[in-house]
């Protein structure tokens, strides 16, 4: 498995990534998440799509992340369902780590639907701590932080 800056051509496969990986999501919250609907053409362009892929160059999930003030924002990480459980988001997740840490930030922050028990439980796995609860956009966020 390779990571790399995704490019235009690669739109429509991250796009049906999200598409594949949250749609289980939509009867638990009642509607489509958040990272279904994103703008990626323009967070492409903005250079902070990165993509997973196997030697074949076939997309096998994605993460978007950018530099704050203080932090890295985690913004999304989906993987295909066929290549879920295989680490693949854990190791682009790993890879958002190590940008922060290059780029001398001290922390990591994201947030996560409530609903998504399996997303609460695999960031306190790997060190995230919640840091607050609150309705924002019509979502029920869950918020954490990793100090690196």
């Amino acid at each position: 498995m390779t990571i790399r800056p995704a490019q235009p051509g690669d739109a429509s496969a991250i796009k049906a990534c999200a598409i594949d990986a949250y749609a289980c999501y939509i009867e638990l919250i009642g509607k489509n998440p958040a990272p279904m609907v994103a703008d990626f053409e323009t967070q492409i362009e903005q250079g902070i799509v990165y993509i997973a892929s196997d030697n074949q160059t076939k997309i096998q999930g994605f993460i978007v992340f950018y530099p704050r003030e203080d932090h890295v924002h985690l913004e999304n990480v989906a993987v295909f369902s066929q290549f879920q459980g295989m680490g693949i988001g854990k190791k682009l997740i790993s890879y958002c780590e190590y940008f922060a840490k290059q780029h001398s930030y001290s922390k990591i922050e994201l947030y996560t639907n409530e609903q998504m028990t399996e997303n609460l439980e695999l960031y306190a796995h790997l060190g995230y701590t919640e840091f607050d609860r609150s309705k924002k956009d019509g979502f029920n966020r869950v918020f954490f932080r990793k100090e690196i």
